[in-house]
């Protein structure tokens, strides 16, 4: 038996910090998210890096407080099952556009979720309840949102239902 559901490609070290639970807000030019709004969603590690480093780095060490150490063990950890394939799921939220205006607190505490600076005038999706499957599942990332079959084995007992 399998499980089908909406899959997104993420690039490191992004996949790995959703599946973590550090990355908690995704951004997107487009609320490409919006109509998962409480489904499951498969995390893709993509074979590619995000090439802003300094975007996540000044995140994680930053306001989030982490020191070297703690990055790279963040790193690895989400290395752990290579790349090119579904990692995890998580649960989407919902979606909102953060406005041009937004300053302050309340747009630290969204650059801390997302982990990413510079998110006004982008569509920022809620996500929650990361797990990783017992084993990676090769598969080829597909562009925007697509879908994979996901063999029941693969998911923790504690996964729940899918949507």
């Amino acid at each position: 038996m399998s499980v089908q559901v909406w899959c997104l490609s993420f690039r490191q070290p992004y996949a790995g910090l959703v599946l973590n639970g550090v990355k908690t807000v995704e951004s997107r030019w487009r609320p490409l998210l919006a109509p998962l709004e409480s489904q499951t969603l498969g995390v893709h590690i993509a074979w590619q890096d995000w090439e802003e480093e300094q975007d996540w780095m000044a995140v994680l060490s930053g306001p989030l407080g982490m020191n070297r150490v703690q990055i790279r063990a963040l790193q690895d950890s989400g290395e752990w099952f290579g790349r090119g394939v579904v990692a995890g799921l998580v649960d989407v939220g919902g979606t909102w556009l953060c406005p041009a205006s937004l300053q302050g607190e309340a747009l630290q505490h969204l650059e801390q979720s997302a982990v990413l600076i510079g998110l006004q005038e982008k569509h920022l999706t809620h996500l929650s309840n990361p797990r990783w499957l017992k084993e990676p599942l090769r598969a080829r990332g597909g562009r925007d949102l697509w879908t994979v079959e996901i063999p029941t084995e693969l998911l923790h007992a504690n996964t729940g239902k899918l949507h």
